[in-house]
């Protein structure tokens, strides 16, 4: 196997860095309502982000696959934005530096890039490894977001009832590198955000705004909340409008409510663990696919009103 350090190329003027968390944030994978999109575009345009490394992306990205873009003006090509996957310093509003991984989720040499990353976590001494990300699920908009947390050691999400038992999913870039960090010993600790189903495939704020809480909780960080906080609001209230239209729509939210208030009672009712949300009349309650015919209008008015 090549060398691992190979796959990056370090900045010189980091030396300095030691003991910092550093978020993962790889497009790519499942992200219901955008969540963790958000909140990366949230941390680079309200900080500062210096380049401390930057991958060869010609090695782990399949540009057929997702082809970069290019401008062409009348007879000529005048742009071409080559796809980046860095590591990045930033500063809190309080000064604090922390680290950030982002760009492209590799789509060849995982092993390899795993290794890379596992490498400049003990070149930095990184503290705890993060991630957020956004996953559809059978709740309603109207209560306030769930999320399924996990982590490489069982203290780092101590307090937190499990949502789901043994489940086998596809894996991803991310997942396989919190998985090869718990093996050497380093912490990671991901958040799962739980988004309507109804609403996956649109840029849901609040889910993101949650993802961003949980961030800030679990580093200590002082991260921004006011600018996500003020487009769920105007969300919350085009939503709200939507769902008030149309009797039907009404009505798979009532079920969907009754389903979360039911469970968030047995979650704290040692007598009953249940711990899957599931309603005790599945056949009453709407498909992800009902729900998002009974919405995609709503959907599609925002995208055409450019507000999507």
């Amino acid at each position: 196997m090549r060398n691992p350090a190979d796959l990056y190329e370090l900045r010189p003027g980091f030396d300095d860095i030691a003991g910092l968390a550093m978020l993962v944030a790889l497009d790519g994978f499942v992200d219901a309502g955008n969540a963790g999109k958000q909140v990366v575009e949230e941390l680079f345009d309200r900080y500062e982000a210096e380049e401390i490394a930057a991958f060869d992306v010609d090695r782990l990205v399949d540009y057929r696959a997702r082809r970069p873009p290019m401008t062409f003006v009348e007879n000529t090509w005048t742009e071409y934005r080559a796809p980046k996957l860095a590591l990045y310093r930033m500063r809190d509003a309080e000064g604090s530096p922390f680290l950030v991984l982002h760009g492209p989720e590799p789509d060849r040499e995982w092993e390899a890039f795993t290794a890379a990353v596992i490498g400049l976590v003990e070149r930095f001494s990184v503290s705890l490894s993060l991630s957020v990300h956004g996953i559809p699920m059978a709740v309603p908009h109207t209560r306030p977001a769930t999320v399924t947390p996990h982590s490489t050691r069982p203290e780092l999400v101590e307090g937190h009832t499990p949502w789901i038992g043994r489940v086998e999913v596809p894996g991803s870039a991310v997942s396989l590198l919190e998985f090869r960090l718990g093996e050497a010993g380093h912490d990671f600790l991901g958040y799962a955000v739980h988004v309507p189903s109804y609403l996956a495939q649109s840029t849901y704020p609040r889910a993101a705004l949650a993802a961003l809480r949980y961030l800030a909780d679990a580093t200590g960080l002082s991260l921004p909340a006011a600018g996500l906080e003020e487009v769920a609001q105007a969300t919350d209230v085009e939503i709200a409008e939507q769902v008030g239209a149309s009797e039907e729509v009404q009505r798979i939210v009532v079920n969907l409510e009754r389903q979360y208030d039911d469970i968030m009672s047995s979650r704290t009712d040692p007598e009953d663990r249940r711990v899957l949300p599931l309603a005790d009349d599945e056949a009453a309650l709407p498909t992800a696919e009902e729900l998002g015919a009974e919405l995609e209008r709503f959907l599609a008015e925002r995208e055409s009103d450019g507000n999507g």
